[in-house]
């Protein structure tokens, strides 16, 4: 059996940065209350025509390709993870296959939103650890600009996300003392209401009852979320998560040399921190740029705090995410 591991990263947000202040323009909202809750300083938003959460993951699997040092010919599979496909059906992996020329190989949606990133990292360790592939691409990206309500109705979900992507390239390592140690996913679908977005879908609202009706006020088709709740249940699977995969692989909490938490909220962040007693060099934050970007926000700040030198060859390195669902994951790597 073989380990995987990370052999190239790559990241991409737009251009078009949205402040707090811009959005306070739009809405009735202020940098302070938005940082007070959230830590959020400006996110980037897509324009649209220019991008997409296909065309985001393109740019940012090219980096990674290229990092890794692989050709796109050598490419075996492909998993993308989102809750913003371009469209309904086909899912963003085979236009992802599609616009980087790649042979035709398997490609996989996976649809854990925040968690979404991790699971994808399992899924294809699991592959690779069997030897039925050799290197497969990772890649999380969203498109939420575009499916906000936009308005002071919509302000307690929407000054929080942001647009954006990341990838990786997993490859075969032969040294299993490297690479992703271990994964760990868990669901608790009893909550799946408090974080969701109900329409259009199958079975409740589809696109056709919302015609029908056209109703102004109809909410279904924008995210709902309880806050509060969600933060109680995200700082609890956090800390249950982290500890499963130290425990598994036999390491205390001072063996970890960086933590990536997915960039739900810079308050759950530092509750965390807090808790496991990190120091600011063992934790890796950029909400305050990004907004949260669901399931690219892992990548996107594990490929910073690489390109920053905060991640070295040896590194212990804990991915940890939690969201929509419920769903919860960590990953523990050795780099």
């Amino acid at each position: 059996m073989y380990h995987s591991k990370i052999a190239g990263l790559g990241y991409y947000v737009p251009e078009n940065v949205v402040t707090n202040d811009d959005l306070s323009k739009i809405m009735d909202t202020n940098d302070e209350w938005i940082q007070e809750r959230t830590g959020i300083q400006e996110r980037r938003h897509i324009i649209r025509g220019e991008d997409t959460t296909t065309s985001m993951g393109v740019k940012a699997a090219e980096i990674a390709i290229e990092r890794a040092g692989v050709a796109k010919e050598d490419i075996d599979f492909v998993v993308f993870a989102t809750l913003s496909p371009d469209y309904y059906f086909p899912g963003p992996g085979v236009l992802v296959q599609r616009d980087l020329g790649l042979k035709t190989v398997g490609a996989l949606d996976v649809r854990n939103q925040c968690s979404g990133f991790v699971y994808a990292l399992s899924v294809a360790d699991q592959y690779i650890k069997t030897g039925m592939y050799k290197n497969i691409l990772v890649i999380g990206s969203e498109v939420h600009s575009t499916g906000l309500d936009m308005t002071t109705r919509g302000r307690g979900v929407s000054v929080i996300f942001g647009d954006g992507a990341g990838a990786a390239v997993l490859s075969r390592e032969e040294d299993v003392t490297k690479g992703i140690l271990s994964t760990h996913l868990h669901s608790e679908g009893q909550h799946a209401e408090e974080l969701i977005v109900k329409a259009p879908g199958m079975g409740g609202r589809w696109v056709t009852d919302i015609l029908a009706d056209s109703d102004a006020d109809d909410e279904s088709y924008f995210p709902y979320m309880n806050g509060q709740f969600v933060f109680k249940n995200a700082v609890v699977r956090f800390s249950e998560v982290i500890n499963e995969g130290l425990q598994a692989n036999n390491l205390q909490v001072s063996d970890i040399d960086m933590l990536i938490p997915h960039q739900a909220n810079l308050r759950i962040s530092q509750f965390i921190q807090k808790k496991f007693n990190l120091t600011d060099d063992q934790v890796y934050n950029n909400i305050q740029k990004y907004g949260n970007t669901t399931a690219a926000s892992i990548p996107i700040a594990l490929t910073e705090a690489w390109e920053k030198g905060k991640i070295k060859s040896g590194d212990t390195v804990v991915l940890a995410a939690f969201g929509s669902g419920f769903t919860w994951a960590s990953a523990i790597i050795k780099w």
